[in-house]
């Protein structure tokens, strides 16, 4: 494994150093010039910063519109960042400037997306469209070997070798999936990126999924950036947890600490949503209020307008995120001692 230049330690496989992205929505020149507006942008990703050692999985959870997908697909390289830094064992994405000098890192990132059903070209054959990754990177060139490497992924997703020869609407949603699982693993990636892969399916279906992706990376090796807005599979496929609020993360911590001591006021009212099933009866206070805009967040920490802790120094200032043993919280009542435990 590579080592860093410090103290010989494991560099971690992924490294996210002030990540931002914003996107220009104004209305037409002529439009803003004749009724006299300026430019709106909106700041969908806000100086996120984070590792991912290899082996494990990160998973970023928040509300919809938080910036969740869109970090995950600046890490993959479908969006530019507009500023920050991505570094794939220890290598700055920014510094390759070509497709060629590009490629032997991208054929190390591959990325399942949330709809099976949209991901998946409806006109071509699955053999086809796992394939596709072994050819456009050169990985194999002879037709029986690229034809076995495609039977040797369909069974390790649990589908058969014949299934090749069908097309997309041939299968159900998880079948799909397993499609694109077996897709993304066709390239031999270290790093998946996995946004809400299990999102539009059923929930019987996603228990599935979730185990065969588990699976995978123990046989396999494989670093996950796993994207979600459902806590319960995130509690499952975990070693650490970001909490994302308006394109920022405002705590990061090892999965069981988090659910059993959650630091940040937005994290605790995120866990207090999730439904009681052991039917204790205790108060349970739902996330109240809207998510603000990020074309216009607000000023300080963007979720004092909702947080019943906030002070006039959470409108004023954004709180860092400060190390607090084995979780980063960015929160000023958290620093201040303000919170009851």
């Amino acid at each position: 494994m590579p080592l860093d230049g410090a103290g010989g330690a494991t560099r971690p496989l992924l490294e996210v150093e002030d990540l931002a992205r914003d996107f220009d929505v104004s209305k037409p020149l002529l439009f803003r010039l004749l009724q006299g507006e300026g430019r709106r942008i909106l700041h969908a990703v806000a100086g996120v910063s984070f590792s991912i050692p290899r082996g494990t999985t990160l998973s970023l959870v928040g509300e919809s519109g938080c910036g969740k997908t869109t970090v995950a697909r600046l890490v993959v390289g479908l969006y530019a960042p507009t500023r920050g830094s991505i570094r794939i064992d220890g290598i700055d994405m920014a510094t390759l400037r070509s497709r060629a000098a590009q490629a032997p890192v991208r054929r190390r990132i591959q990325m399942i997306f949330q709809d099976p059903y949209a991901s998946l070209n409806p006109r071509w054959r699955v053999g086809n469209i796992i394939a596709e990754p072994i050819r456009a990177f050169g990985l194999m060139r002879d037709r029986s070997e690229i034809e076995a490497r495609v039977g040797e992924l369909l069974r390790q997703v649990g589908l058969s070798p014949k299934d090749a020869e069908k097309y997309p609407h041939e299968f159900s949603g998880g079948q799909r999936q397993r499609i694109s699982i077996a897709r993304a693993l066709s390239s031999d990636p270290e790093f998946l990126v996995c946004d809400e892969p299990t999102s539009a399916l059923d929930v019987s279906v996603q228990a599935q999924i979730l185990n065969l992706m588990k699976d995978l990376q123990q046989r396999l090796g494989l670093t996950y950036l796993f994207i979600s807005h459902n806590l319960a599979v995130v509690r499952h496929m975990s070693d650490r947890i970001g909490v994302m609020y308006l394109g920022r993360i405002v705590e990061l911590a090892p999965g069981e600490a988090l659910f059993a001591h959650p630091q940040h006021p937005y994290t605790r009212l995120l866990l207090e949503a999730i439904p009681d099933l052991e039917m204790t009866g205790r108060q349970r206070t739902p996330v109240g209020g809207e998510v603000p805009s990020p074309i216009d967040p607000p000023s300080g920490c963007a979720f004092h307008p909702r947080c019943p802790f906030a002070n006039a120094r959470c409108k004023a200032e954004v709180p860092a995120l400060l190390r607090r043993g084995e979780v980063e919280v960015a929160c000023h009542a958290v620093a201040e001692g303000r919170l009851p435990a």
